[in-house]
């Protein structure tokens, strides 16, 4: 919307917020590689330490300026009016805030309702389902996030089904990743529930959602997305993608703040997640989410960070995340002693990106080529064990980050990677 566009980034010239952002007529004007337009949107944010290359933005994502400023003015209101806020016209408020994410997501309001995160989300849906039965059995992959790992593992106790985990290919293509899901599937025809992952935490690897939840669907096994790394850095609509049951954070790369997530079950699929042990029968989505008293400032100022994210342009966001992304991971891709686990396939990646040096497979091993990224060039990463093939050190660039950040680490891993 450029309306929405030419006022956040104006009033961003005007305030404290940052500097002025010119809009671009549509997202096609804008290009990944025009520095000048992406130094105007580093500026919406707080620049990192100085001295230190940030390359680490997956935990969660800095809020811009005026999405901050925001927040302190919904805290300070919520403090001043305390409940003769909280108790009548948030509700309202919070209501606006939930149709704007669903708007965003192309769902009703009444499939979506707040979490405090992506992970509370899964195990929202992961503990929940329950068409599950003893004897059933449930899969999961090496990649996917260890909290949701441990809810899977968790429904042998709760559910008494099996528990069924795969390794996903490395290196990986659209079609070997169908095959180890297919190849699961048919050897264990009693799952009926797969955890999808995505975009991996642990490599940035996407895989082919539509296609497994279209193959989990004829062998009769039901997909619980998870999504937490996927909104905001790469395009998708979960109802094109035949997904029923999604998790999804709002502090990662929508820009919110520490705190808000969503959870998604379209609306013929809601009573199959059972209803919170602290909420009486309902047929609504809320009562499978039971929070206690939240943050509402936090929530309220998802409306805000949907403005700044709209006025960065959706698809310019994600261009820019994989134009980062291929500067790098490109350049030492085939480099003697870099492994790049991601493909050079940008349906299966976005800015997320891991690498290891060559036989530094365990997590110590990981963890001290991230110790050495820093204490030498100031280059801040974080190491991900897990993988089947090894630990790995990951790379996630965002909108502070300029290509002298990346083309540093590219000098940086060559010179590691010789010595």
């Amino acid at each position: 919307m450029d309306l929405s566009r030419r006022a956040v980034l104006a009033a961003g010239a005007a305030a404290p917020a940052g500097a002025a952002l010119a809009a671009p007529a549509t997202a096609a004007d804008i290009r990944p590689d025009d520095e000048a337009h992406w130094a105007k949107v580093a500026a919406l944010f707080d620049a990192p330490p100085a001295g230190v290359i940030q390359l680490e933005n997956g935990q969660f994502g800095a809020m811009a300026k005026s999405t901050r400023a925001a927040f302190e003015r919904h805290t300070a209101r919520v403090n001043r009016e305390t409940t003769l806020y909280t108790r009548g016209a948030v509700n309202g408020d919070l209501q606006k805030v939930r149709a704007r994410v669903a708007a965003l997501l192309g769902l009703d309001p009444g499939e979506i309702a707040f979490t405090r995160g992506g992970t509370e989300s899964m195990l929202t849906l992961i503990a929940g389902y329950n068409r599950l039965k003893p004897g059933d059995a449930v899969l999961y992959a090496d990649l996917d996030y260890d909290s949701m790992q441990v809810g899977m593992e968790s429904l042998a106790r709760l559910r008494g089904v099996r528990v069924v985990k795969i390794a996903l290919p490395e290196p990986a293509t659209k079609q070997n990743l169908i095959d180890a899901y297919e190849a699961a599937l048919k050897a264990n025809p009693d799952v009926k529930l797969v955890l999808l992952t995505h975009l991996s935490h642990r490599t940035g690897l996407i895989p082919p959602v539509k296609e497994i939840t279209a193959l989990c669907g004829f062998h009769g096994a039901e997909v619980l997305l998870d999504c937490g790394h996927a909104l905001g850095q790469t395009p998708f609509a979960l109802k094109d993608m035949g997904v029923e049951f999604a998790g999804l954070n709002l502090h990662k790369w929508i820009g919110a703040p520490l705190g808000v997530g969503v959870v998604y079950i379209r609306r013929h699929r809601i009573s199959d997640i059972d209803v919170s042990i602290l909420e009486g029968p309902s047929d609504r989505i809320d009562a499978r989410v039971h929070t206690g008293t939240v943050n509402y400032a936090a929530m309220l100022s998802v409306a805000d960070a949907l403005d700044v994210h709209e006025a960065i342009g959706p698809t310019a966001k994600a261009q820019r995340l994989l134009y980062l992304r291929d500067r790098w991971a490109e350049a030492v891709r085939g480099v003697p002693g870099i492994e790049v686990l991601t493909p050079n396939d940008p349906s299966l990646h976005a800015g997320i990106t891991s690498f290891r040096l060559a036989g530094q497979t365990t997590p110590a091993q990981a963890a001290a080529v991230k110790k050495a990224l820093f204490d030498r060039y100031k280059i801040f990463t974080v190491e991900r064990p897990g993988p089947a093939k090894g630990a790995c050190v990951r790379v996630t660039p965002s909108f502070v980050n300029n290509v002298g950040h990346v083309d540093a680490l590219v000098a940086a891993l060559k010179a590691m990677a010789k010595a």
